[in-house]
């Protein structure tokens, strides 16, 4: 999408990110602490996309170099904004930032749309979590493996 601009989001957009969360997730939005640690913390990456000086779109990833991996935490674009290209963005860039070879993320079993953008980024199914989101939807394990 033209017009698009993304950058590094701070803790100065904690209220708009939290009304951004609950637009994308609604009750399973992030708590306002999960989301200032995640746009606090020194291994995250955490991006946000603007239109018009107006976030419509965020990513948090972080570093498990523990685990050789980075972890997509979370990726949201607001509804009226989807199918314009700006997750694809986030998620390249976010990627790019990560610095790792191998990075993974969770998405609900129902979520078609973001399943059929991940499959087509190159992430693949690893795992499925029985009963991990709050409702007791399963959650799809997926992993994508960045060559250099």
């Amino acid at each position: 999408m033209k017009g698009v601009v993304i950058e590094p989001a701070t803790w100065r957009d904690l209220r708009v990110l939290q009304v951004l969360e609950k637009a994308c997730f609604g009750r399973e939005a992030w708590p306002w602490i999960d989301l200032l640690a995640a746009l606090t913390l020194v291994e995250t990456v955490r991006l946000k996309a603007e239109v018009s000086d107006r976030m419509v779109g965020f990513i948090i990833g972080d570093r498990r170099r523990h685990q050789g991996l980075g972890w997509i935490a979370t990726l949201g674009v607001h509804p009226d904004y989807r199918r314009q290209g700006i997750g694809r963005q986030l998620l390249t860039l976010c990627e790019q930032q990560l610095s790792m070879r191998r990075v993974r993320l969770t998405l609900r079993q129902s979520n078609v749309a973001a399943f059929a953008l991940y499959r087509g980024v190159g992430y693949r199914e690893v795992d499925v979590w029985q009963r991990y989101y709050r409702d007791g939807e399963d959650g799809i394990v997926m992993e994508k493996v960045i060559e250099p």
